[in-house]
């Protein structure tokens, strides 16, 4: 049998008294969830950075040995240059080899300021390396504390979350698909997460808009589903005015 006006309002009221209860327990969290994630992510992000600063000093390294084995390989043939001049046959082989030698004098020279440049980059990182570590470790107690504050108040609400959670899963099966998507899209367009309310002191519950006797009795009567022509809450009920 398809469920009365009034079934469904009831079971769209029961499940706006879950959801308001678990948004409770969220609120009291406050941005502690969030703050955690931020912490989360600007950690990976120092750690990523630390990780790049040691690629690039390996690879400065590398630079350096390679240019130490360069002036070696020079001055082994300064030298080799050098015997071969005692042994040249006119000024022209003579000259020519000067010029090979100063080739690799300038060779040495350039070497030498870039290794002196590679040694100066890495002192540089190194020193960022510190900063970076450091606001990392700062970062990291932060994040423990974060979790601490967090881990206390989740654990002071995780059974009665599970336990509604539970009960929400029940009460969304209640309601049928069309009627449960309008009531999702409603509370994403709130701001307190009341999709479902009822009349209170001429008003609507949720934009406090005034709501006329005729629209008052239309929505008492539960024949059927009114929503609110201001914010478009759905009306569950219209509370009886206190004498």
């Amino acid at each position: 049998m398809e469920s009365t006006v009034a079934s469904k309002l009831e079971a769209l009221m029961r499940l706006q008294q879950i959801d308001s209860q678990l948004d409770e327990i969220r609120r009291v969290r406050g941005d502690l969830p969030e703050e955690v994630r931020d912490l989360e992510d600007e950690i990976a992000g120092y750690e990523v950075r630390v990780n790049k600063f040691d690629e690039e000093i390996q690879g400065l390294n590398d630079t350096i040995a390679a240019r130490k084995q360069a002036i070696k390989d020079s001055e082994n043939l300064i030298r080799k240059y050098e015997d071969q001049q005692s042994n040249v046959r006119n000024n022209r082989e003579y000259d020519a080899i000067t010029k090979e030698i100063e080739l690799q004098r300038l060779e040495i020279q350039i070497s030498e300021k870039k290794i002196k440049e590679a040694y100066y980059q890495i002192e540089q990182k190194n020193n960022d390396i510190a900063g970076t570590k450091q606001k990392l470790e700062e970062r990291r107690k932060d994040l423990d504390s974060k979790n601490g504050e967090l881990q206390v108040i989740v654990s002071e609400s995780e059974e009665e979350e599970r336990q509604l959670l539970a009960e929400r899963e029940a009460a969304s099966k209640a309601i049928e698909d069309r009627l449960l998507s309008a009531y999702s899209r409603i509370r994403q367009n709130v701001r307190n997460g009341l999709a479902v309310v009822a009349v209170k002191r001429d008003a609507c519950g949720g934009c406090f808009n005034t709501v006329p006797p005729q629209r008052q009795s239309d929505i008492a009567s539960h024949k059927k589903i009114i929503v609110c022509e201001h914010c478009g809450r759905i009306f569950a009920d219209v509370e009886q005015k206190v004498a």
